[in-house]
């Protein structure tokens, strides 16, 4: 299609799965990164043979040049490696596909330069959606949605006036513990948490997708996509993932996008927009399925949720330090120092310790970010003591 992307995290689920539709409708490799595995991006880069590859984990570097060393592929490193990839003037698409607030850089510094983003980086908007929103207006750049339910709304938006659009309905899997009280999550393993019933994504994204913070998330990154008041974003529960999230308009019309669970979908529609070709996945049977199911959340037990909406309602710097909270709590539990629950807890904990204050700039948002992180380490701490 002589298209030139570049992809940013192209080791992780969505990256391997971003690279599957490159080969399938040769869009052309510009560049690859990955925050720590050389071996995978050394086998990437042998296979679609980009100009440069990055490696965000300094120490790695020098392990991924001597890996390359017989090839003519430039090799970056750190968030300056990233940031000069997003950059590249070759490339027509940038796809951020990193985890965590790494993403925020990049993506801006891709804007900056005028490039079209897909993306899959959730915190980008979450920590710094006034800022990457009002430089995209600023830069006439376009923001296409990887997350398959930002990607449903945006395909449930093409055809009509956004003018009378009344609110968007943003589905959720409900994620392995749907239906547990909070006392059932006192139990829960890191074994449990990572069993998705639906989607094969990392470790990080699984448990937010097991608290249910993924969608809140969502939520957060919904407002800055569409433009909308907080009271616009409806949550439900449909446990099949087979609605992919809709959307209502003034006259009480909803149109909704269905698909099967696989993310190569709306990876693909953010690649080739507007073009919709055979997509290397497979084709919905609603038959197959029988019965879909919609149900409300339990905002009581999945404290990460509630918390989530809260910080876009409040604005401001709230947004980031839930964010930026959960990150640390995430990582806690994966490293077996924290109990499940909580990860809620503490998110919630960050809305009452915080005064508000204003992003205004992305170093605004590094020092909420490091705020956050410094108190969620701290509060650790007491706890273990």
């Amino acid at each position: 299609m002589n298209r030139k992307a570049s992809i940013l995290g192209s080791t992780g689920s969505i990256g391997t799965q971003s690279l599957e539709v490159c080969e399938k409708h040769g869009i052309q490799i510009t560049a690859l990164a990955a925050h720590s595995s050389t071996e995978l991006l050394e086998q990437q880069a042998r296979k679609f043979h980009p100009e440069y590859v990055g490696i965000y984990n300094e120490s790695k570097y020098t392990e991924l040049k001597e890996r390359l060393a017989d090839t003519n592929i430039k090799v970056l490193c750190g968030m300056e490696g990233l940031c000069e990839i997003a950059a590249l003037p070759q490339s027509d698409i940038v796809l951020n596909s990193v985890v965590g607030m790494v993403g925020l850089l990049p993506t801006l510094t891709a804007i900056e330069a005028g490039k079209d983003i897909a993306l899959a980086n959730k915190e980008t908007l979450v920590a710094g959606g006034e800022l990457v929103t009002a430089l995209a207006k600023e830069k006439g750049v376009k923001i296409y949605p990887v997350d398959s339910e930002h990607s449903a709304i945006f395909q449930c938006l093409q055809g009509n006036k956004r003018s009378q659009l009344s609110k968007v309905i943003l589905t959720a899997s409900g994620g392995p513990f749907f239906g547990k009280s909070y006392d059932d999550l006192r139990s829960v393993t890191k074994a449990d948490a990572l069993k998705h019933p639906n989607w094969d994504m990392g470790n990080k994204i699984t448990i937010d997708s097991a608290t249910l913070m993924n969608k809140g998330l969502e939520f957060i990154e919904a407002k800055w996509l569409f433009d909308l008041d907080p009271d616009q974003i409806e949550i439900v529960v449909h446990r099949q993932s087979v609605v992919h999230s809709a959307v209502e308009y003034d006259d009480y019309s909803v149109i909704a996008q269905l698909g099967v669970p696989d993310m190569k979908i709306p990876i693909q529609y953010a690649l080739l927009y507007p073009e919709r070709v055979p997509c290397p996945t497979g084709r919905l049977s609603l038959t197959e399925y029988g019965s879909l199911t919609f149900e409300k959340p339990d905002y009581e037990t999945f404290k990460c949720l509630s918390a989530a909406i809260e910080a876009i309602k409040r604005g401001g710097a709230y947004p980031c330090l839930v964010n930026s909270a959960n990150e640390e709590a995430v990582r806690a539990f994966l490293n077996d120092e924290i109990s499940f629950i909580s990860i809620g807890e503490i998110v919630s904990s960050v809305l009452d310790e915080f005064k508000p204050s204003e992003i205004r700039s992305y170093d605004d948002v590094m020092k909420a970010d490091s705020a956050a992180r410094a108190y969620v380490r701290e509060k650790i701490g007491v706890c273990a003591q």
